[in-house]
């Protein structure tokens, strides 16, 4: 059952209880009950407040000691910071492990195979579907036909699609295609930050749903997916609290990105979000296809308009408010960036907004371990942190094992025990995570029938690489930038009527 804990009680945005759609508020109330709600009723689970002062404080000394170590000790200060990366880098390599395990030792249906019978019409509740637009004029008639597609009845289903004011090309489009009677356009005011959370928040006010998702203008979801979510979220109501679909890429023959993106994603949505969810630890939701309850999102604030991956923060607030996030049987198609131009600006959104989420839920470390428990702490560190840390540190290793070959060194690391384990810790860590992550890649695209796709799996080591330039870029726009929402373009958006999807995400 769900834990009772402190972050219910101190979050609920306003939203649940005014949200009649009758229009009783202005529309500057509403963009400030969206912008404002969490960061005024809970900030200390905003990303607008930024860092704490102790964290300003441990950053900086900790800054400052390694400096010192390298000037003072530079062999024992090796050895000591290759010792902190190596145990998260350790935990990682668990993970995919246990991942591994799970699929074989697991059979876990794809597609909606095996779901429940088909609930009568009459029983359904009202669903409300968020459609958060920016500059997708192009994809409006293709969008209106996937949406169009949905399995739910129209008098129990709401459309609504989120479009900026300053956004007149897309309100051009939506003004001139007929939309369905369940189908409605909300335009958000203009404000900062300009970003989706800000967009589903300001909507949300206006949904009658008792159940809401979020589809993005590409996406192509299972015309059966809002039924599917409904089951399982139904059939435990005292502790689901998100249900996940699996999000899948169509173009992933388009490039060499493309399909590095295609099996990164059916790794992490087909295999260790599953295996998060069955080891009951905290899981960071996908920007797209998560379907809730509109009760549990409400009592856990929404989404923060301040975080740029404001999903993944939610999933952790989910966490530490005791509710469970499970991963649905079913998959939304989407588009993976073909450029490097475009996915450079998506993964450095996705990692500074990781980095947003972190920072903010290691506020107070101790009220964490109490929310989440021990358990589930440890998992938030390896997954949170242990990825961005990754991210940040795999392109020095290349670069220390480049010096010492050039200099005819071994790592530069002095012969002692601490020293030599510490080295071999490493290696492990390397070898076997390039081997973990690269069986994992190949037999979750081989799970999708993709056996071509899966040769190319022995890439990865260098699509690293590219994502450690990103996760700097990311560090920097923490810096300089923290609210700024890179919009990713898209391309392609294939007819509702072909057996794949698309669209990655209309922000994104």
């Amino acid at each position: 059952m769900r834990r009772q804990t402190g972050l219910g009680a101190r979050v609920g945005v306003a939203s649940g209880s005014k949200a009649d759609g009758t229009g009783y508020r202005t529309d500057a109330e509403r963009l400030a009950e969206a912008v404002d709600g969490l960061r005024t009723q809970a900030p200390e689970f905003s990303a607008a407040t930024g860092l704490w002062g102790w964290q300003k404080s441990a950053i900086a000394g900790l800054l400052t000691l390694v400096a010192c170590g390298i000037l003072l000790v530079p062999d024992a200060t090796l050895v000591v910071v290759l010792a902190v990366m190596a145990i998260p880098f350790l935990f990682v390599v668990a993970l995919r492990a246990a991942a591994l395990w799970q699929v074989f030792s697991h059979s876990r249906p794809l597609d909606g195979v095996g779901v429940a019978a088909r609930a009568p019409d009459a029983a359904l509740p009202i669903y409300t579907v968020l459609v958060p637009l920016l500059r997708e004029a192009h994809v409006v008639p293709d969008l209106l036909r996937a949406l169009d597609a949905i399995d739910y009845p129209a008098e129990k289903l709401e459309v609504l699609l989120v479009v900026e004011c300053i956004d007149e090309e897309t309100q051009d489009a939506l003004r001139r295609v007929h939309l369905a009677s369940q189908m409605r356009v909300i335009v958000v005011p203009d404000g900062q930050p300009r970003t989706k959370p800000r967009a589903c928040q300001y909507a949300l006010q206006f949904a009658q749903g008792a159940y809401v998702v979020i589809y993005d203008a590409e996406d192509l979801p299972e015309p059966a997916q809002l039924r599917r979510a409904l089951c399982c979220l139904q059939a435990a109501p005292g502790s689901l609290g998100c249900v996940q679909a699996q999000l899948n890429i169509y173009n992933s023959t388009e490039s060499w990105l493309t399909r590095q993106f295609t099996i990164e994603y059916t790794a992490l949505f087909d295999c260790i979000l599953p295996t998060l969810e069955r080891l009951n630890l905290p899981v960071p939701l996908g920007g797209t296809s998560n379907h809730f309850s509109r009760a549990v999102l409400d009592s856990v604030g929404g989404w923060d308009p301040f975080n740029v991956t404001e999903d993944a923060d939610l999933g952790i607030r989910l966490a530490r408010a005791g509710w469970q996030v499970g991963v649905l049987p079913s998959t939304t198609w989407e588009e993976a960036p073909p450029t490097f131009r475009v996915w450079l600006g998506q993964r450095t959104r996705w990692l500074k907004g990781w980095m947003q989420t972190y920072l903010v839920h290691m506020r107070s470390p101790r009220r964490l371990w109490r929310e989440l428990g021990p358990r589930r702490f440890v998992g938030f560190q390896v997954l949170m942190g242990g990825l961005i840390l990754s991210a940040l540190v795999h392109p020095w290793f290349y670069a220390i094992v480049g010096a010492d070959l050039w200099y005819g060194r071994l790592l530069g690391i002095p012969s002692s025990m601490a020293g030599q384990t510490i080295l071999w810790i490493g290696v492990f860590n390397l070898v076997v995570g390039y081997l973990s992550a690269i069986g994992l890649g190949t037999v979750a695209a081989a799970r999708r029938g993709r056996l071509r796709l899966a040769a190319h799996a022995v890439m990865m080591p260098v699509y690293w690489l590219a994502i450690s330039f990103a996760a700097y870029r990311a560090l920097w726009q923490l810096v300089t930038a923290p609210y700024y929402w890179e919009k990713t373009e898209h391309y392609l958006h294939p007819s509702s009527s072909t057996s794949h999807g698309t669209g990655e995400t209309s922000y994104p």
